[in-house]
């Protein structure tokens, strides 16, 4: 089991009230699945992420990754588990701006402390991979949307994370570009890579396998994703005009 999360709730402090965001949530996850997971505003699906990307702990409960019990670790801990086994992708990127793309995808491996000469190859080969081979060093303000999502997607890749935790992987793109995005991602699920995407997107989420509805912060379904929506499959992106 690569995820498995037992009786997991969260409270937030708001004054001297104390907010119940979660309510007791049990779910497992194994290696290879690609699932969404949906709900509405103040679902607790944000709360969830962040306690899934160890951005956060929960108020009681466990949440065992790859066996560790992440409840019991401290911030250096959880720290070094982000870097190493969760791969961020983003609604608005979140790249540098005075970095070209290969600087980007680098950063994780320069907080691993990986060395230069590995940290170029590496870099490399997961721009290629997501077909930006021949932008590696542009900016992103040099880059479209799309271009700029898929660097997003290549530094998530470079640690070879456990998970890949994408976070509205669409929200800042046109739906042409969209369709683009979901096609690498179903094309890594293919490769043998975990994918979580956290969305309010019945259309994105049509992608997955296995779809997850949130409300009031509790599961209020889980099952296997029957009428998945399908894209062709395509190695490498060949047209830079899709933005």
């Amino acid at each position: 089991m690569l995820i498995e999360i037992k009786d997991l709730k969260k409270n937030y402090l708001l004054g001297d009230a104390e907010i119940p965001v979660i309510h007791g949530i049990n779910l497992n996850i194994e290696k290879n699945e690609y699932v969404a997971i949906m709900g509405p505003s103040g679902s607790g699906k944000s709360t969830l992420m962040n306690i899934l990307g160890c951005l956060d702990t929960a108020s009681s409960g466990h949440y065992y990754f790859n066996d560790v019990d992440v409840s019991t670790l401290d911030d250096d801990a959880l720290s070094i588990m982000r870097n190493k086994e969760i791969g961020f992708i983003f609604q608005n990127f979140n790249l540098l701006p005075r970095l070209n793309a290969i600087q980007n995808v680098e950063l994780p491996l320069i907080y691993a402390g990986t060395p230069g000469a590995e940290r170029k190859e590496r870099a490399l080969r997961a721009l290629d991979r997501v077909g930006l081979s021949d932008r590696v060093t542009h900016k992103p303000a040099e880059l479209s949307g799309g271009q700029r999502q898929r660097v997003a997607i290549a530094r998530a890749l470079v640690t070879t994370p456990g998970i890949l935790l994408a976070d509205e992987p669409t929200g800042a793109l046109d739906s042409k570009t969209g369709i683009e995005i979901m096609r690498l991602f179903e094309e890594l699920h293919a490769e043998g890579n975990t994918i979580i995407l956290i969305t309010h997107e019945q259309e994105i989420a049509s992608y997955a396998h296995r779809n997850i509805y949130l409300k009031d912060g509790m599961i209020h379904s889980d099952k296997p994703n029957q009428k998945r929506t399908s894209l062709p499959s395509l190695n490498t992106f060949q047209n830079d005009e899709i933005t």
